[in-house]
């Protein structure tokens, strides 16, 4: 994949936000390794740990604030839809990292796990 030197900036600054803030929630294991991969290092929630969406959403409703990074397929849209319909009220739910990304890669990343294609090009 071609991969400008702006998308790589813009990228390393998208990991340092994330890097500040709380907690963060992808939709799985390999999600999960690829922010890791990147630099990430704060707390991820993987939604297919806790076999129900309700179980995630009464444990994620203990957050203060929650990044939601699923996936751009119609899986990844359902599930923020149904989340977000969860946890309404409960706690602050942030999609803001999920359009920086979008915009970040030009649309190219549609799956979360897809970024490890960048890790060469940022170490």
């Amino acid at each position: 994949m071609l991969v400008s030197e702006q998308e790589i900036l813009e990228l390393k600054d998208f990991i340092f936000e994330l890097n500040s803030m709380s907690d963060s929630v992808v939709e799985g294991k390999r999600d999960s390794n690829a922010l890791r991969r990147l630099g990430y290092q704060g707390e991820t929630l993987e939604l297919y740990r806790f076999g129900r969406i309700i179980n995630f959403a009464d444990l994620a409703a203990n957050y203060h604030r929650l990044i939601i990074l699923f996936d751009r397929d119609r899986k990844g849209r359902m599930l923020t839809g149904k989340i977000m319909q969860l946890l309404q009220r409960r706690t602050k739910v942030d999609l803001s990292f999920k359009r920086k990304l979008q915009v970040i890669t030009k649309g190219k990343i549609m799956f979360i796990e897809q970024l490890i294609s960048y890790e060469s090009s940022l170490t």
